[in-house]
């Protein structure tokens, strides 16, 4: 018998790779060798199990974020370095079909990533910035709301624009041009960390 854990780690690879509107429930049965009736023995409908897969993915990016945070956080510049780097993991592997079919078809999937990137750049980054300058780490006339609104809200809207900037460039160059590049413009010229090399 399949564990839920098992359903919601399938559906995270299928909806993110193929765009959670794309794969049907008789999709993710079939791939797991289940009726579809084992998937309703544990959510409601399919907007329901879009919506725990999201949960289940962004949980485990705020268990990453925190990790990082408790590990780092005498230098909270490397800490949202850190972060956004792990971000960036997260969604080369996503298909924009994905975050816009949340949009388009799960409101409460949608809500709940919103909810979350608020969260995240709006406290979390915002926080960790202040903090740095607050020990004099970035320069103290930056506006460190602005910076984040600018730069670092919806970060996704901007790769996935158009054309997925993941398939037009590499990683590494977008995360350097989306983060590192933006930070170095802010710091004092005091602050070091080997991702300025």
């Amino acid at each position: 018998m399949i564990t839920k854990a098992q359903l919601l780690q399938c559906a995270i690879t299928k909806f993110t790779r193929f765009g959670s509107k794309h794969v049907t429930l008789n999709d993710l049965a079939t791939e797991l060798g289940i009726s579809k009736k084992t998937i309703y023995s544990f959510f409601k409908n399919k907007e329901d199990l879009v919506t725990a897969s999201l949960e289940s993915l962004l949980n485990e990016y705020k268990t990453d974020i925190n990790g990082i945070v408790s590990s780092n956080g005498k230098d909270p510049i490397l800490c949202v370095i850190l972060i956004y780097q792990r971000g960036f993991e997260y969604l080369k592997y996503f298909k924009p079909s994905f975050l816009f079919g949340l949009e388009k078809y799960y409101p409460k999937a949608n809500l709940l990533f919103n909810n979350f990137i608020e969260q995240l750049s709006n406290k979390t980054v915002y926080n960790l910035f202040k903090k740095a300058q607050d020990i004099g780490s970035i320069k103290p006339d930056i506006n460190i709301e602005l910076v984040v609104k600018i730069y670092f809200f919806r970060v996704d809207n901007l790769l996935f624009k158009t054309n997925n900037l993941f398939d037009l460039y590499p990683k590494e160059e977008l995360f350097n041009h989306f983060v590192i590049y933006n930070i170095k413009g802010i710091v004092s010229d005091d602050y070091y960390n080997p991702y300025f090399e």
